[in-house]
């Protein structure tokens, strides 16, 4: 392929189409939809599930699984990616890792995880601490404060209720 075969036969403001302007315009007669049936008539629109006759796709497909709607959402952070991201002595909340975009989803909770190297006393505070990111933590001499759940169960029900997530 060649460059200047690139763009061949792209126009940037092609005319549109004069539908049922005659035989002679040749999108005379039908105006291009065909003879007979529903796709020919005016105000005709496809529902996007079905499929002709035959059983929808969506409800041929068979379910599996539980959806919890009342379950907490916990995002997981290893204690190496915090290490990378913070300086030396610095605090670390959910707010702040809200407003570095480290956490850019809606959480009911965060929980720390002990993977990679911690190598600098931070002070981190989330909702969740596993025994080894709290012995890492320890270990490079920061601390590690465990904070009270963000939403409780009635209020989360509350929120799903009003839709939000």
């Amino acid at each position: 392929m060649r460059i200047d075969d690139v763009n061949k036969g792209i126009t940037k403001h092609r005319k549109t189409k004069r539908l049922g302007r005659g035989n002679g315009s040749g999108q005379g007669k039908t105006s291009g939809r065909g003879q007979d049936g529903a796709k020919s008539r005016s105000g005709y629109s496809r529902h996007p599930g079905s499929i002709g006759e035959d059983l929808p796709m969506i409800r041929r497909i068979p379910k599996r699984g539980f959806f919890n709607k009342f379950a907490q959402t916990v995002i997981a952070l290893n204690v190496g990616d915090l290490s990378s991201v913070f300086a030396a002595g610095e605090e670390v909340t959910p707010a702040i890792l809200q407003e570095r975009g480290i956490v850019k989803k809606r959480f009911d909770e965060i929980k720390i995880l002990g993977d990679g190297e911690m190598d600098k006393a931070l002070k981190i505070s989330a909702h969740r601490f596993s025994a080894s990111a709290t012995e890492k933590i320890a270990a490079a001499g920061g601390s590690a404060t465990v904070l009270r759940a963000k939403r409780t169960p009635k209020q989360r029900v509350a929120d799903l209720a009003a839709g939000k997530k």
